[in-house]
C-alpha cells in the first residue's frame, strides 16, 4: 500500500509528541542519565514503551522504512539537553 502524502508528516508529529511526553515526565532521570552517560540504558523502558506506541499507530510499511521515532529521541529529548555536562559531548 502506498503512503499517503501526509502520512509521513503525521508520523513525524506523532513521534515528536511521544518523545516530548517522555521528556516532560522524565526530566530529572534524563538529565541524570546524560550526566552519567547511560541515557539509553536508564530510559530503556520508557523509550521501548514510546517506540511500541508509535509502531502501533503508524503503518507497518512506514515504520519499517523510516526512523522518525529514533530521530525524535535525538531532536526532542537529547538536543535540548546539550547544556548538561557530560562526557557524551
Amino acid at each position: 500500500m502506498a503512503e499517503q502524502p501526509d502520512e509521513k508528516a503525521k508520523a513525524r508529529r506523532l513521534a515528536r509528541a511521544i518523545a516530548s511526553d517522555i521528556s516532560m515526565y522524565n526530566e530529572e532521570k534524563i538529565v541524570k542519565s546524560i550526566e552519567q552517560d547511560n541515557f539509553f540504558d536508564a530510559l530503556k523502558d520508557k523509550l521501548d514503551e514510546g517506540r511500541e506506541l508509535y509502531r502501533s499507530r503508524v503503518s507497518q510499511d512506514l515504520y519499517s522504512k523510516s526512523n522518525f521515532f529514533e530521530r525524535a529521541i535525538v531532536d526532542v529529548i537529547l538536543k535540548p539537553k546539550a547544556h548538561v555536562r557530560s562526557k557524551i559531548w
